[in-house]
């Protein structure tokens, strides 16, 4: 018997969204293109809709965005308006059925609709509504969703997104298309991040302002938790936005997920993270000869500790970019061979140093092991760990494939025994105060659950990730 297991002890989040409506391109083309910069957000499958005002095309498969489309797709999917997905389970297998966009027809007509986040009642609305005669063709909260909103009430779609809106708990944010409109919409906490972009043939909408420089367009500005709003190729207009809460959006956004060249509250990521290293100093100095980034997501904040503390940084890490996924018995001896893989160290870095090592998170704990031990062979003297955010220590249930609390190796363990299990001489992590002075911002406007256990929203008995397959 095998396991798909990955060598990348890091939380997945679980989609990217995409959306253009621009009459004189070729809208699927430069979708496809706005869906390689969100690749990062879902690697297992990819789709695209698109509208030429009569007829929603869908085409959608498994694999990266380079594996789910070839020209033949591109070339049948005319329009003027296209959306586009890139998925990572959180809800429901990967099989390509559950690929996105998901299609439902309303009493309106079709609509397609690409969403980043996850529903904390999907088992019960989807109960709800199969009483109803309902059927469904998916595992997906998306689809859920989607159909929420097709049988709200409403003599137009934004009516019937705005009535669907309360009903659905937890994080969304959709790209929602039909046969002659394009619309942004998220969730009343805004925990998924959504913009919109102007380039000159239209208007874009992207998960991450990354995508929009893709394409050649210019980030306008965030879409507001509780807002939807329509594009064109014109202009854009805010339909209102339907929120009494405060924002909640996802911390691990600003530590993780996010392309560092993405912006989020004006602030460029690369940046925000630097700082976050800079602080990260500040709360965990340590006598060390080298700083090294585990490439690339943590690389800002290494450089940021490196300049705050005076201690030089270096590439000790080489990381090989085309190693994905593997289905082999996952054995130490087997995990250690994958790491062998993925990273190769300079002796010339790190022989008789000690240095530190700065992550951005540690989730289960069985990478860590490995990377410190290639850096311990390479004839490091000592090795020290820094994790420029707080401890993960409960699961997520709003777009993270997060494991369950048990597998958590912080909700098991204390500090100094993590820092004995992975084999580090010291182990220190930000803390939620020193991450919030790093951002500048106060944590009462973010989603800090998978830290804290204080979740913005209402949670449920059954949250498996395949809840919806055993409902």
């Amino acid at each position: 018997m095998t396991f798909p297991w990955d060598c990348d002890d890091k939380p997945h989040d679980e989609c990217g969204v995409f959306g253009i409506y621009a009459p004189s391109l070729d809208v699927s083309r430069v979708t496809f293109f706005g869906l390689f910069a969100l690749q990062h957000r879902g690697q297992e499958s990819a789709g695209i809709a698109a509208t030429d005002g009569y007829d929603i095309g869908v085409r959608r498969n498994l694999g990266l965005v380079s594996q789910a489309f070839d020209e033949e797709d591109i070339e049948s999917l005319p329009g003027f308006a296209a959306i586009g997905h890139t998925r990572y389970s959180t809800a429901g297998s990967t099989l390509q059925c559950n690929a996105g966009p998901m299609y439902v027809e309303t009493n309106l007509g079709p609509i397609a609709i690409a969403h980043n986040g996850n529903l904390t009642n999907a088992v019960l609305l989807r109960d709800e509504m199969e009483a109803q005669g309902e059927e469904f063709v998916t595992t997906t909260d998306s689809e859920v969703l989607a159909r929420v909103i097709a049988l709200a009430d409403g003599e137009t779609i934004p009516e019937k997104i705005r009535n669907a809106m309360p009903k659905m708990i937890g994080a969304f944010s959709l790209a929602v298309l039909t046969r002659t409109e394009l619309f942004a919409v998220r969730d009343a906490i805004g925990v998924r991040p959504l913009c919109i972009g102007k380039m000159p043939e239209g208007y874009v909408i992207a998960s991450e302002s990354a995508a929009l420089m893709t394409v050649g367009a210019e980030l306008v500005r965030e879409v507001e938790p509780g807002e939807i709003v329509r594009v064109d190729d014109q202009t854009y207009e805010s339909l209102g936005v339907h929120t009494d809460r405060p924002p909640a959006l996802c911390l691990l956004e600003l530590v993780y997920f996010a392309r560092p060249d993405s912006q989020l509250m004006g602030q460029r990521l690369h940046m925000m993270r630097q700082n976050m290293g800079r602080q990260l100093w500040h709360e965990a100095p340590v006598d060390a000869d080298v700083v090294v980034g585990l490439p690339d997501s943590a690389t800002p904040a290494a450089i940021g500790y490196a300049q705050e503390s005076g201690i030089p940084f270096s590439e000790a890490l080489i990381k090989n970019r085309y190693i994905g996924r593997t289905f082999i018995q996952p054995n130490q001896q087997m995990r250690q061979q994958a790491v062998r893989l993925k990273f190769n160290v300079l002796p010339e870095v790190v022989e008789g140093k000690r240095v530190v090592l700065v992550d951005d998170t540690i989730v289960r704990g069985t990478t860590s092991r490995p990377i410190v031990d290639l850096v311990r062979n390479a004839g490091a003297k000592e090795v020290h760990m820094r994790v420029h955010a707080p401890a993960i220590m409960w699961p997520c249930y709003l777009g993270v494939d997060l494991a369950k609390r048990d597998e958590l190796i912080a909700a098991r363990m204390t500090i100094p025994q993590i820092a004995e299990h992975i084999g580090v001489d010291s182990l220190e992590y930000l803390s939620l105060d020193g991450l919030m002075s790093a951002i500048g911002r106060g944590n009462n406007r973010f989603c800090h659950a998978c830290m804290t256990g204080q979740y913005p929203v209402k949670t449920f008995s059954n949250l498996d990730k395949l809840a919806l397959e055993t409902a």
